[in-house]
């Protein structure tokens, strides 16, 4: 089983009768997505080192996923691992407006949509299709499965995908999902995003498999391998399996090799168990600047043009940043809201006295 592969490091196409016959401006829609996730990211990851914020989840060389999203429709299901955050962005009609919130959600502030009761990183829209992440490694796959089935059964087209890392091929979830929705023949489109470390957990201490996407042959669905920094293979492997998936044929597996160029979390220190000789490797492969090479090749954009988004985000982003900062926290009251939809008497004993302590804040 060959990996599927469409552009080279270089940008240049190497699979010609694979290339995706898309339009300027949905490609460079993608561009805008990547580049914004990535100064979102190196942003947050200074941020945090800063004080300012409390947590950060790095992204970078994996911005390649955009594709995947740009092949589901807007009533799809999206289950998120940690990194997704170029899926969550292009669903957004406004990309200024979703960074907004994600700048919001990060400094756990008044107008985070999560009204801080979550760790800062990436979170779940209802109106976007868009699944809150768990930190739990693997609860989205049986999730995502679950919801498959419920799109068969009410017959509404809609496709799940739900992405998670290599180390959650060891977890029973994946084994209960994968099952679950190849018994089932569920619209469900299984990525792992094969970054080759568990947080410090080599790929080599996961698996005897010489390809994760061979685990799928044991539940009975196609499994493809594609290069996980090339856009074009992910939008060509995720169209053809979610065709597949909305015939009533099943679900497939796809394994994205790519990379984690930063650290697990900020909480992490990656110098401890990688060499930067093998980071300074995948950067070589990363997918921004690969996609940018396509795009010059193409004459769809020329350096200019490239330093005025790169620019023009920087600037969003900074400027929203200040905004956020001024920010009052939520209200003590969020702490106790929107679980139940009229508060218990426990948890209004529990509010009470929280206010006498902290004040009516």
């Amino acid at each position: 089983m060959a990996t599927l592969r469409i552009l080279d490091v270089d940008g240049k196409v190497i699979n010609p009768e694979k290339e995706p016959k898309l339009p300027k401006e949905e490609l460079l829609k993608w561009y805008e997505v990547m580049v914004a996730n990535r100064l979102f990211d190196e942003k947050g990851w200074k941020l945090q080192r800063q004080g300012r914020v409390s947590f950060h989840v790095p992204t970078a060389g994996q911005e390649a996923v955009v594709a995947a999203a740009a092949a589901l429709k807007n009533t799809d299901w999206i289950f998120p691992a940690y990194r997704e955050h170029a899926c969550y962005l292009y669903r957004w009609k406004d990309l200024e407006q979703g960074l907004a919130e994600l700048i919001d959600h990060i400094f756990n502030n008044e107008d985070d949509p999560q009204r801080g009761r979550r760790i800062p990183g990436l979170y779940g829209s209802k109106r976007l299709r868009f699944v809150t992440p768990s930190a739990p490694i693997g609860t989205q796959i049986i999730q995502a499965a679950g919801a498959g089935y419920a799109a068969k059964y009410l017959k509404d087209g809609n496709v799940t995908m739900v992405f998670f890392g290599d180390g959650a091929t060891s977890s029973n979830d994946f084994h209960s999902g994968m099952n679950f929705a190849a018994v089932k023949k569920t619209p469900t489109v299984f990525v792992c995003m094969n970054n080759q470390w568990a947080i410090s957990v080599p790929l080599t201490e996961q698996t005897a498999a010489k390809r994760l996407a061979d685990k799928a042959i044991a539940y009975g669905m196609p499994g493809i391998q594609i290069d996980g920094n090339d856009v074009f293979a992910f939008y060509i492997a995720v169209s053809e399996a979610v065709e597949c998936a909305r015939r009533g044929e099943g679900p497939t597996m796809i394994e994205a090799v790519t990379y984690r160029l930063g650290s697990h979390t900020s909480s992490d220190d990656w110098t401890r168990y990688r060499s930067k000789d093998e980071v300074e490797q995948w950067k070589q492969k990363e997918p921004i600047r690969r996609f940018k090479d396509y795009l010059l090749n193409k004459r769809y954009l020329t350096e200019e043009e490239d330093e005025k988004i790169w620019k023009k985000y920087d600037r969003i982003l900074n400027d929203l940043i200040e905004k956020a900062e001024k920010k009052s926290p939520p209200r003590l009251e969020t702490m106790f809201t929107e679980v139940y939809e009229e508060i218990p008497w426990h948890l209004r004993e529990q509010y009470e006295e929280a206010r006498r302590f902290y004040g009516d804040k």
